[in-house]
């Protein structure tokens, strides 16, 4: 309810002057850790997730000021992608190709480490170009912590607000990495930044699909009172 009454507020504030009440970029991670079967959950996730009910409603409450959307996936120090470039959602069929590009996206070589500040540095760089937006929301989705690149912390200017979807398992005993719990901290701490940013989770990349469709609704909630 807080982040709808902030995100009215806005779009009363900013509405006589923006184009779009929300830039909202998505950032997919494919380092290493990720094998093609996770990668196709993801990309396939994504594409569901944009096609659900609720988030469709969501993104087209209000068709004067529409969600501007773009998608890029990303690993290490200068490896980025951009799948889907700014497309204001303007009705379903706009949303319904942008869920037809991603599944047919196929997986390119990129670098295997993980560059988590790179990755906000390069999400912001792209909301940059959407000024006209009230709100800009950068989300991170991400199995592991940065291990290389800039401290995640440090990259991102004032007025962004990151959230993330982190994928992890539920693990006890002797184990080869971080479990879901010690990286929705290690997010909790050192990613998300800005007005009420949050961590989403999603205990393997099956369930992504229905974590993303959570934070969608969640980033997307509008009342529409004030937007006129």
């Amino acid at each position: 309810m807080r982040l709808a009454l902030a995100l009215a507020l806005v779009v009363w504030a900013c509405g006589a002057q923006a184009a779009c009440r929300q830039a909202l970029v998505l950032g997919l991670d494919v380092s290493g850790s990720v094998d093609a079967r996770e990668y196709r959950l993801q990309t396939d996730g994504v594409a569901a997730a944009l096609q659900h009910p609720e988030v469709r409603a969501a993104f087209l409450a209000l068709p004067d000021l529409p969600v501007a959307l773009a998608v890029f996936e990303w690993s290490g120090q200068g490896a980025q992608r951009l799948l889907v470039d700014w497309t204001d959602i303007t009705s379903p069929e706009v949303l319904d190709d942008v869920a037809t590009r991603l599944r047919a996206t196929t997986r390119v070589e990129m670098a295997l480490s993980t560059a988590l500040g790179e990755a906000k540095a390069h999400g912001a760089a792209l909301l940059s170009a959407r000024p006209d937006c009230a709100w800009q929301v950068l989300d991170i989705s991400g199995d592991g912590k940065s291990n290389t690149g800039p401290r995640p912390q440090d990259v991102v200017p004032p007025g962004i607000t990151v959230n993330a979807l982190v994928i992890g398992e539920q693990v006890t005993g002797q184990r080869a990495g971080p479990g879901i719990g010690e990286l929705s901290a290690y997010f909790n701490a050192y990613v998300i930044e800005g007005p009420e940013a949050f961590v989403e989770t999603a205990l393997g990349f099956e369930a992504f699909e229905a974590a993303m469709v959570r934070k969608l609704k969640r980033e997307l909630q509008v009342l529409v009172i004030g937007a006129r």
